[in-house]
């Protein structure tokens, strides 16, 4: 071995060259023997004894570089002069052939070679065989045809853009190429192919949406956007590399919506605006879809949204108002419910419909996104609060409410759809600002629907008051909840006293049933030291001996107006009314006679049963008897004298009380009813209800003044009114005229103090 005769460097590549000439032959179809493994082995020997003798016979350099200069006579003679003859897809066809071949040759080479790949390259860190064979294809293949086969790529995709069927495969080996130069780099990709690609696809969306705009509707030119964005996904997903997606479709998306957003969304007929007052769910999805992929692209849309659902409520607002009006005009003089007209209970009733209609736009054409549900907010915080009819929106649903849940409303509903009503109601409840005005007109329905037995469901009532603590929190409840376990409570007083009176064999001349109520929870009711019938006295004295001998340290005050009530018989054949029983609020009083029974308040029940005493009573000798006001007695003897039911008789005849009238009982009154329920006038309930809460407002914010005060000690004027318009919001918008007049009262008080040198910095004082 010693001796053998080293390769000269010309007489082996002769034996390589001849190898390479038969692999040129096979790769340009030629009639050509495959390689055997003889033929194989031969070649790779040779290349591993010319790189393993040694120095001065290692050709290992000569052979990389004779390696290089081989690829690029292949391509020089063969490959260059074949493509420089074709055009457009002709010549992507023969450039994908090329390549194909080209990665074959590479393949063969790079094996026959292979010895010098394994040493040579690597001690010298050149690079690898394969590199090298692809540096030659991308330096002079690729970098000669490079635009030639863009602009074949550019139009095929232009015509297939344009409907026409083309070979999808050819155009992903094609773009391969363009990837594979990289060599793991897609700077050849993007910088030869894909930038032209963009600016040629914003080219063709401008165009395209230019034409559009001007010949389709509105939902027309969004199908075809959708279209295009879709066809554009497939592109990628069929030949293109998939990071051209976000890039490709931020093109189209930028020619063809964001550039065109205003005239879609104000196109007269067939815009946003049009799509929302025609119902168009399905089209309002796909405008979603479509703008939610440009950056704040769903503003407009939103704020449409917001425009016309505002407006879809102030419709229903003026409806009411101008209902109502006809109403007041048509029933002028007759009294009001106090659960609302039918018009503001259907308004209740459209809003909550209206409210449903949006909120199911938001949840499936709007895909819940808070910027729609903050837009609804608003739209319907926009109306809820404007004044209804004269009324406030936080007024009606109290009145909503009442009529739902009392017996006998006029809202016929199954248990389920009550419940399902309530839960709407305290939702709407979300967007009023003047949640404690809500809160003291439900507390005013709910004590008389307590109070006068005219609750519908003891369930349905705890359920609202749940719903309304979740939404509002505990505080807002409590005093209601407070309510409810009152009458719980005082139906087990009652109980207790029955069993008293039968323990102590008490006789009463009346059947007296009491309801204990606790002062703070219910609301405050006119007190009057009545004059009491000798009856009705004695059988309110049997329960304060009951009362005081089971319960300590307790006072008991005894209210006789408004919830009050009587049930009296009057015999037609009768001159006199006789008494048997009682009941109201903190007492229960029925009277029950024998063919025709009255049911009264319990002042006027007491004003007829003077006439036990005497034929015929003055006004003021009635005043007098009963110890109340003029204005109590002259509402008394007006409900039974001058109304529909006139009981007592009353000289001179007239519609007006006046203190020289005389009164007696009109023995001639009957009625077809068997059962009468006698009103009295009504009273303004509304304007004690806002006095009500002003007063607690005003509780409340000199509360939040003094308390953000403790805490911060030292504060400026503005910061302080920022932080009581924040504590209180929850429940009602402060007036800022009003913070400062409490804060002037706090200052008179000794709570703050201004600064000497600083009025609009305020102290605490400890």
């Amino acid at each position: 071995m010693a001796d053998k005769k080293p390769i000269e460097l010309e007489e082996g590549w002769a034996s390589m060259q001849r190898g390479i000439d038969k692999l040129i032959r096979l790769l340009e179809g030629e009639t050509e023997s495959q390689f055997n493994a003889e033929q194989y082995m031969m070649l790779y020997t040779t290349i591993y004894n010319m790189c393993t003798q040694k120095p001065p016979y290692d050709y290992s350099e000569h052979l990389y570089q004779r390696y290089r200069e081989a690829f690029n006579n292949y391509i020089n003679d063969k490959v260059l002069p074949a493509l420089r003859e074709h055009r457009d897809e002709v010549l992507l066809r023969e450039l994908l052939s090329r390549w194909n071949n080209h990665k074959v040759m590479v393949r063969w080479l790079s094996r026959f070679f292979n010895y010098l790949d394994r040493y040579y390259v690597l001690r010298h860190s050149l690079h690898p065989l394969k590199d090298v064979g692809l540096l030659c294809f991308r330096d002079q293949v690729y970098a000669d045809v490079k635009r030639n086969a863009r602009s074949a790529v550019l139009k095929l995709i232009e015509r297939e853009r344009e409907g026409e069927l083309i070979d999808k495969m050819m155009l992903k080996n094609i773009l391969d190429i363009f990837i594979e130069v990289g060599m793991g780099s897609m700077d050849h990709y993007e910088r030869d192919f894909e930038e032209v690609l963009l600016n040629e696809t914003a080219s063709y969306y401008k165009r395209k949406a230019a034409e559009w705009i001007n010949e389709d509707s509105c939902p027309e030119y969004m199908l075809k956007a959708e279209d295009c964005l879709r066809l554009e996904e497939e592109r990628v997903d069929n030949y293109l590399h998939a990071s051209t997606k976000p890039k490709l479709l931020r093109e189209v998306e930028s020619e063809l919506l964001a550039k065109y957003e205003q005239d879609l969304l104000q196109k007269e007929h067939s815009g946003c605006a049009a799509l929302l007052r025609d119902d168009k769910t399905e089209d309002l999805a796909r405008m979603y879809r479509l703008f939610s992929r440009i950056t704040r692209g769903l503003d407009p849309i939103a704020d449409c949204f917001k425009e016309h659902v505002e407006s879809e409520g102030m419709k229903l607002v003026k409806e009411v108002a101008e209902a109502v009006e006809a109403k007041k005009e048509k029933d002028a003089g007759k009294p009001s419910r106090d659960s609302g007209t039918s018009h503001e209970q259907q308004y209740v009733r459209q809003v909550i419909q209206l409210h449903d209609k949006y909120l199911s736009y938001v949840s499936t054409c709007f895909a819940n996104s808070s910027l729609f549900h903050k837009a609804l907010k608003e739209a319907f915080e926009g109306f809820c609060n404007k004044a209804v009819a004269g009324s406030t929106s936080a007024e009606l649903m109290a009145n909503f409410c009442d009529n739902l849940l009392k017996k006998g409303g006029s809202e016929k509903l199954s248990d389920e759809a009550i419940e399902e009503t309530l839960e709407k109601v305290v939702k709407l409840l979300a967007y009023i600002s003047d949640k404690d005005l809500f809160a003291e007109f439900y507390r005013k329905r709910l004590a008389r629907r307590l109070l006068q037995d005219k609750s519908a469901s003891d369930d349905h009532e705890r359920s609202i008051l749940t719903r309304l603590k979740q939404q509002c929190g505990a505080q807002f409840t409590s005093k209601m909840e407070g309510m409810v376990t009152d009458l719980q409570l005082a139906r087990e007083k009652q109980q207790n006293f029955d069993e008293w009176k039968q323990r102590k064999n008490k006789q009463l001349p009346i059947d007296l049933s009491v309801t204990v109520l606790t002062t703070g929870f219910w609301p405050t009711y006119k007190s009057m030291d009545l004059a009491l019938p000798g009856e009705m006295v004695e059988g309110i004295e049997a329960f304060k001996e009951f009362y005081e001998a089971e319960t300590k340290h307790r006072k008991l005050t005894w209210i006789y107006t408004q919830v009050g009530r009587c049930d009296i018989l009057h015999p037609v054949d009768a001159d006199l009314v006789y008494f048997k029983g009682f009941s109201g609020n903190s007492y229960c009083l029925t009277v029950l006679l024998k063919s025709l029974e009255l049911v009264l308040s319990t002042l006027q029940a007491a004003t007829l049963l003077l006439f036990n005493e005497a034929e015929e009573l003055s006004y003021g000798e009635v005043q007098e008897r009963l110890n109340l006001q003029e204005e109590d007695v002259t509402r008394l003897l007006h409900s039974l004298s001058c109304a529909k039911y006139q009981i007592l008789a009353k000289e001179p005849a007239g519609r007006t009380i006046s203190k020289n009238d005389k009164f007696k009982l009109n023995v001639k009154f009957t009625d077809r009813m068997k059962r009468i329920k006698v009103p009295l006038p009504p009273t303004d309930e509304k304007k004690k209800v806002i006095e009500d809460v002003d007063k607690d407002r005003r509780y409340a914010i000199d509360a939040a003044i003094v308390r953000t005060m403790k805490s911060r000690k030292v504060l400026q004027h503005q910061q302080l009114v920022l932080e009581v318009v924040q504590q209180l919001s929850r429940m009602f918008k402060p007036d800022f005229k009003l913070i400062k007049k409490r804060i002037e009262d706090l200052i008179s008080r000794d709570y703050l103090e201004r600064d000497k040198d600083n009025p609009q910095l305020f102290k605490y004082l400890a």
